[in-house]
This record gives C-alpha cells, structure tokens and sequence, in this order.
C-alpha cells in the first residue's frame, strides 16, 4: 500500500441509543470519504443488530472483512451494556482481521460532526440515564473539559461562566441550556475516523480499547449492597 492509496476502515459505536457502524476511506491528507453506513436506534438490541450492520455496510462498500486495514471503536462514556458490546465486537474483529483497532472518545467524535462555533466554546451531551448526562466542552474542536456525567440541573450551574456558544445534544438535555437541540445524537462513521485519523496514518500501535464507563456498571453495585447485607448489623455502645 502506497501513501496515496486510501486507507479503509470500519468504524463503530455503541455508547449512545443508537448503533453506528460504517465503512470509510482515509486519504492521506485526512480527508475521510464515507463508503457505506448505518445507524439503527435500539438500545437493548445493540448486540443483535451490530453484526449484521457490520455485514450490511461490508457488502455496500464492495470490500470484503480482509480489505480493511484498520477498525475505530467509540469507547465512550456510555451505559456499561451497550458500550462493552461495540468495544468486544470491533475489538474480537480486528483481531481476527489482524489489523490494529483504535478507541476514541464518542463525544469527540461527535463534536467533529458538525463544524465549530466561529466563537466560544461547545458543550456536548449525551444520555447517561438514571437522569443524568455525559458531557465535554471543546473549543475550536479541542476537547477543553471532561468528559464527565452529572445531573443536567447541576451541570448548568458548572459552565454558567463557560461562555458556551452552542450546545449540541438531545433536545430535553439542550433546551435546560437555553439551546435547541435534536431528536438524536450521534457521532458518524466519518468524525469517529477523523478523530483517530493521526494514529491510523501514522499506523501507531494499537493500545487496548479502554471503555469510558465514568461510573460503576448496575451489577458490581448490587454486588456490593448483597455482600453489605450479609455484614454483622452494627452495634450502639
């Protein structure tokens, strides 16, 4: 493979409602043209659907698994359930591949798709549940703060001073914000790429996928709370 010959990759995502997966070209420059892509909003079917998406956008693009020569997974933060299975999925498939996969932060991912505010800064959200929020600023595409997860009552009296120029995320996180906002957010198969298009140009070596859960998964708490109960009630003296 020459420097001018585009480099392929597969993306994919599952730290958000929905599932994102897709085939793209990385030039040189890096440049990033999208072959195929699909993105399906179930979040308790992620596991189901990924690999048949991942199927789908194969055969649109017209390459086979052995074409690609890199994965890019989106790490999060995310819920722990679907974020292990995008990480498990890419991570099992580059490894089969024998190709390298490289994690990047979903929020930065989604900040790349849409183009930075001329002025100020950019806060970033995503759903957390149990009513709270992921969240990152950027300014001019450069994550400045986070990522973090806290309630959206309290995140607004966070960056009250922050000088925020736009707010890109769901539209009942957004309007706490005074900003509007959408039905969905995601990052594409094209701003997951881009954010690790330095490392798969330069071909650096792939580092294990690192999930960013930011907080302990429901199970090893429910964990701790049954081994609590099953401690000596404490005593007055």
């Amino acid at each position: 493979m020459t420097a001018q010959t585009p480099i392929r990759v597969l993306a994919v995502d599952t730290a958000t409602s929905a599932v994102v997966t897709g085939v793209v070209e990385l030039n040189a420059d890096g440049g990033v043209t999208t072959l195929a892509e699909r993105v399906v909003t179930d979040q308790r079917r992620h596991a189901e659907v990924l690999t048949s998406l991942m199927r789908d956008v194969l055969a649109e693009a017209g390459i086979a698994g052995a074409d690609l020569d890199a994965v890019v997974v989106g790490c999060g933060p995310g819920p722990f359930t679907g974020l292990r299975v995008g990480m498990a999925t890419g991570a099992a498939y580059a490894d089969a591949l024998g190709v390298p996969a490289y994690g990047v932060c979903t929020l930065d991912a989604i900040d790349g798709t849409v183009p930075a505010p001329d002025t100020g800064a950019r806060l970033v959200l995503t759903d957390a549940r149990r009513r709270e929020v992921y969240w990152a600023i950027y300014d001019a595409g450069v994550r400045v703060s986070g990522p973090g997860v806290d309630a959206p009552d309290s995140l607004v009296a966070q960056v009250a001073d922050r000088g925020l120029s736009d707010v890109l995320g769901e539209s009942r996180f957004t309007e706490r914000f005074g900003f509007a906002g959408a039905d969905l957010v995601t990052p594409t198969a094209a701003s997951l790429t881009a954010v690790a298009a330095a490392d798969v140009l330069a071909k650096a070596p792939a580092e294990p996928l690192a999930p960013l859960y930011l907080r302990r998964p429901d199970a090893v708490e429910l964990k701790d709370q049954k081994r609590k109960s099953l401690l000596p009630a404490a005593t007055d003296d």
